[in-house]
């Protein structure tokens, strides 16, 4: 374990934002993170868990303590014909996890490819994309308690997983420190091609497989999304607004060809992009900070943009697309 005072966190976020925070904590074995907050009486909100960085915007310092969690490895901890348990180390990087399971076989996470972050941040922030999400494929996860100073594991039903969503983003924000995950993945996949250009993308390729699905989805990613260590981002900064059919059917007769995904009997999906686009924000920016010109979701840092541009730029964003539609866009990333 190795610990830090008035640590600059500018590598350690995917926005490159200059902010500090009072300890830094870098740690590899579960019984170091238990002697540290045993030794300490900590608070959740002095507390903050940092994995890959890609889903925080800083607009400020920091003070408090950052968990820098590094778990590394794979375990199979149980498999037959059909599934097989794998337990990840929540420092190992996600999309070396997904290439991983794809070379071996393993389906379940294989359209999350090339999504930024570790391991830790999955069972949080509960990743989707093109159709997939993280939740449907972990089985538990493992945890410290910063409170109890003591290990943890929940099944997947007390970890809450929703859209972008799960309990550790409210009633447990910050109090559990992610130490391992077990993922639940299948030798027999189901392919989900529906979303997006994926199935064109696939098809192009010839035979469906699991490596032509994760190709497909790196292409597709790296074609409209900036490396984030050429131009600084944090992925997709707001999420896709759920809204109840009802108006979804309002806004397609006024705005024909309005893209939109079925959730459930009552609620659709609207494209968080297009509305941000059609509001006139793609390309456009305020001082440094800027909407991508190939991807309205993403926000960028053209270069030496405080972390307050970005939250100034997210903030009429959101105003404007709220005066067009009527819709509030709710950001995915953590404003601290």
């Amino acid at each position: 374990m190795e610990i830090y005072e008035n640590f600059n966190l500018r590598e350690y976020n995917t926005f490159h934002i200059d902010a500090k925070c009072k300890y830094f904590v870098r740690c590899e074995k579960e019984e170091d993170l238990l002697e540290f907050v045993g030794s300490y009486e900590l608070k959740p909100e002095e507390v903050l868990i940092l994995g890959g960085g890609s889903n925080f915007l800083f607009t400020e310092d920091f003070d408090g303590v950052v968990f820098y969690p590094m778990m590394q490895g794979y375990e199979i901890v149980e498999e037959n014909e059909h599934d097989v348990l794998v337990r990840v180390g929540s420092g190992v990087v996600w999309d070396d996890f997904v290439a991983w399971a794809v070379e071996h076989g393993y389906g379940g996470i294989e359209n999350l490819s090339l999504i930024p972050g570790h391991v830790g941040a999955t069972p949080v922030q509960n990743i989707g994309a093109y159709g997939m999400e993280a939740g449907e494929s972990i089985a538990t996860v493992e945890a410290v308690d910063i409170v109890k100073a003591e290990k943890v594991k929940f099944d997947a039903a007390e970890c809450r997983f929703g859209y972008r969503d799960s309990i550790f983003k409210h009633e447990w924000k910050n109090r559990h420190v992610v130490t391992y995950v077990t993922f639940r993945l299948t030798r027999q996949p189901v392919f989900r091609l529906q979303y997006g250009s994926v199935r064109d993308e696939v098809t192009r390729a010839g035979e469906v497989t699991l490596k032509a699905v994760r190709e497909a989805i790196i292409r597709i990613r790296e074609a409209k999304l900036p490396d984030v260590n050429v131009l600084p981002n944090a992925g997709s900064f707001f999420k896709n607004p759920v809204v109840e059919r009802k108006a979804a059917d309002a806004l397609l007769a006024e705005n024909p060809g309005m893209p939109i995904y079925p959730v459930d009997d009552e609620h659709v999906k609207l494209a968080a992009g297009w509305l941000i686009e059609m509001s006139g924000w793609k390309g456009k920016g305020i001082g440094n900070a800027a909407v991508h010109d190939r991807q309205a979701l993403v926000l960028v840092n053209k270069g030496g943009a405080s972390g307050i541009e970005i939250a100034h730029l997210a903030n009429e964003i959101k105003k404007s697309v709220f005066l067009k539609f009527g819709v509030w866009l709710e950001p995915e990333v953590y404003v601290i």
